[in-house]
């Protein structure tokens, strides 16, 4: 009888999921949830297709496994930056070179994380809101905490100032994507050049 723990051709199961895993997050980021075929994820595992339902049920039990890793794996290191000694934008500019090293060779993962294809209701949907709601937790603190600095704790500048500070960090992520010429360090420089502009000490009067 097979061990439980087996995998394929003397590789243990827990390996081979995550060879599976790796191949369907670069597929599924690529291509989105509707244009990834299964058997072609197989095909580029090198193993067969009933394997892969074997392991993961459906294809939407591949996706969700994906999701969950790509959600943890960027939410970590959100995470990591938050509990460290940064406070205001440079807390904002770390969190983003953290991305970007983290991000740099699997950049299919951002892609994966913000599929308009995949399923908007049910457990897939269930899993994006998980992740989601994790880091626009963590965005809302550290918005709260640069506010603060300021001497602002208005709960509606607070809300407007994280949603702006998440459509930042999604359109520079989009915009690296598109770029793939453009390095993680490149990504940093052009950032914190950005930012020194934009928080430049410039006088806006309002009539």
């Amino acid at each position: 009888m097979a061990r439980p723990n087996a995998g394929t051709k003397g590789v243990p199961r827990a390996e081979r999921e995550q060879q599976i895993l790796a191949v369907a997050s670069m597929a599924f980021g690529a291509d989105g949830f509707a244009a990834t075929n299964i058997s072609e994820v197989a095909r580029d595992a090198g193993i067969s297709k009933p394997l892969v339902y074997n392991y993961f049920g459906s294809k939407e039990g591949l996706y969700a496994a994906c999701l969950h890793q790509a959600g943890a794996l960027v939410g970590d290191e959100i995470e990591r930056i938050a509990r460290g000694d940064a406070v205001g934008i440079e807390r904002g500019i770390r969190t983003l070179d953290g991305m970007f090293a983290l991000l740099e060779d699997q950049r299919h993962l951002w892609r994966l994380l913000h599929d308009r294809t995949a399923p908007a209701t049910g457990a897939i949907a269930a899993i994006v809101n998980q992740h989601t709601h994790r880091i626009d937790r963590l965005a809302q603190e550290g918005v709260t905490e640069l506010l603060a600095l300021a001497g602002d704790s208005d709960e509606r500048d607070i809300s407007v100032m994280t949603a702006a500070w998440l459509g930042i960090v999604d359109s520079l992520m989009d915009w690296w994507v598109a770029h793939p010429d453009e390095s993680a360090a490149q990504m940093v420089e052009r950032v914190t050049r950005l930012f020194t502009a934009l928080l430049s000490d410039v006088t806006v009067s309002a009539s």
